[in-house]
């Protein structure tokens, strides 16, 4: 399967002018430690380095809320202080949510280009 693929790209290649695969080239999978670089490019990076930055905060007053939390001796503020450090943890999770989604959005943007350069190149052999 994986020559399949790789004679399948060679093909591709082979169709497409050198400014195009070289485009081609840059769509290529992408470890996690890449796809994390890509959250931080194009119109929308201002938006990643705000939610960073808010996830630091939610997750300081984490740890905020559970020192508070060990710290009292009364029932209520226990109750207090546990429900506002499941409130902040939640934010956390979402956050972190909301960044893959933007991973796996990028990668499908990804993939949806090598499709497309792959129709490209196979209508270009047609005519």
């Amino acid at each position: 399967m994986k020559t399949h693929m790789e004679d399948i790209d060679k093909l591709i290649k082979d169709t497409l002018t050198q400014e195009e695969a070289k485009f081609y080239d840059e769509l290529e999978e992408q470890n996690v430690l890449q796809m994390l670089g890509g959250l931080f490019t194009g119109k929308n990076k201002w938006i990643m380095y705000m939610m960073n930055v808010m996830t630091l905060i939610f997750f300081g007053l984490f740890i905020y809320c559970t020192v508070q939390f060990f710290n009292t001796d009364l029932t209520n503020e226990m109750i207090k202080w546990g429900i506002g450090g499941l409130v902040f943890l939640f934010g956390v999770s979402m956050l972190k949510v909301f960044a893959w989604m933007q991973m796996d959005k990028n990668a499908l943007l990804r993939e949806l280009k090598r499709l497309e350069l792959q129709v490209m190149s196979l209508s270009g052999k047609m005519s």
